[in-house]
């Protein structure tokens, strides 16, 4: 247990989401083992009397998501509603408590994964906890944090384009985009294929998902990548780790002849549909910020979908030159199966990729993976700028 909550502290500061020295991490075997004294970990300990729990995080975030964190608590006090995918499918809102208390955090808790608290030091505090492994903590923390920060500057935009930003808003934007880091920088060369082994394969795609995530192209360690290789899809198992793939990736046989698909991503069917309609052999799966930003600024206030944006779109659009689709996650009549693969493989898309609303960005290549991670570099430092860009014209798409 002491190496789980090590080792998860340590993920949280090296994806830039807690300065060294602040996250404070529990797990229970024994015994309940913390990763740091702290002054604020009795209150904690009652939580694991009043919960079903083994573990809990709790931290708050680095800039700029402190700010972001702050400012989103105090303009809904009592939930945040993010309307990203991540969050409509694990999350489904972020409660706020009032007071750093074991009482009024069991009561969120309770019902969500997560709360945000003031810390007695001053600023909000992420609290997340987990029944199986410390994992879960650092997961629901991570979410949160991409979840506010897609939230943040989606709303911002928003009421940039009809005149509601407030002066508090101003100010935290102006201070949030102060702290953001540089854009994306250049892809690292991976291995190059095509590749002929399993064995390649599967280094292949161990590589392209530890730069997906060292590059900050995730929420928390989210995504899938997969590589077809003859007969099989290679894919990355549901729930597992982008930078941690060795012994997680499934071979699913193309005509679904092995159960193998029951632990593979939830998205294979999409995934199946891609490299069986094209020349498509790799294909990334990542959650960058900006991209998923502008996925979900549509600007037509009078849509008649308005509030279904994230499985129904009327019209066709497009950020950056890279199609974005509506869908769910799975092979239901509003799936992705159905909606991302049509936009991929399209004839005139010259990127090999889609954005689907709320989601994230899906780039293919018939070699390797060192045009899909270029790819995803390439859309968001471009979504970035397109973002400032529609800012500066007064929030318009």
């Amino acid at each position: 247990m002491e190496r789980l909550i090590n080792k998860y502290a340590a993920k949280l500061i090296r994806a830039g989401l807690c300065d060294p020295g602040e996250p404070l991490v529990a797990g229970l075997d024994d015994e309940l083992v913390w990763n740091r004294e702290d002054d604020i970990r009795p209150e904690l300990e009652r939580l694991f009397k009043l919960l079903s729990i083994n573990s809990l995080v709790c931290a708050r975030p680095a800039e700029p998501f402190q700010t972001i964190i702050n400012h989103l608590a105090d303009k809904h006090p009592t939930v945040i509603r993010p309307q990203d995918c991540e969050t409509r499918t694990f999350l489904h809102d972020l409660p706020v408590a009032p007071e750093f208390s074991a009482r009024a955090m069991a009561e969120a808790l309770r019902r969500r994964k997560s709360v945000i608290v003031p810390h007695p030091e001053g600023g909000r505090a992420v609290v997340a906890c987990g029944a199986v492994s410390p994992e879960q903590g650092f997961v629901f923390l991570s979410s949160v944090c991409f979840a506010g920060f897609v939230l943040f500057f989606s709303e911002h935009l928003d009421e940039t384009r009809k005149g509601l930003a407030k002066k508090d808003q101003v100010r935290a934007f102006e201070r949030a985009a102060g702290f953001l880091p540089e854009p994306v920088p250049a892809a690292p060369r991976l291995m190059s294929g095509p590749f002929l082994s399993e064995d390649e394969a599967l280094a292949a795609i161990a590589q392209a998902g530890r730069h997906t995530v060292d590059l900050g192209l995730v929420d928390s360690y989210f995504g899938n990548v997969s590589y077809r290789l003859g007969d099989l899809l290679y894919i990355s198992q549901t729930g597992s780790s982008l930078d941690e793939l060795e012994g997680c990736v499934d071979p699913c046989p193309m005509d679904d002849s092995s159960c193998a698909g029951l632990t593979a991503s939830s998205e294979l069917t999409a995934h199946m549909a891609i490299v069986r309609g094209s020349q498509a052999r790799a294909i990334l799966h990542g959650h960058p910020r900006f991209t998923v930003v502008l996925s979900m600024d549509c600007g037509l206030a009078d849509c008649p979908e308005r509030g279904q944006c994230h499985v129904r779109c009327p019209g066709r659009r497009s950020v950056c030159g890279v199609p974005v689709v509506p869908g769910e996650v799975g092979a239901g009549p509003l799936g992705l199966a159905r909606t991302l693969p049509p936009a991929i493989m399209a004839p005139d898309n010259e990127s090999g990729a889609a954005i689907v609303y709320g989601h994230g960005l899906f780039a293919t290549d018939h070699t390797d993976f060192n045009r899909t991670l270029e790819t995803m570099i390439e859309v968001e430092n471009a979504c970035r700028a397109e973002y400032f860009e529609r800012l500066a014209g007064g929030g318009g798409a």
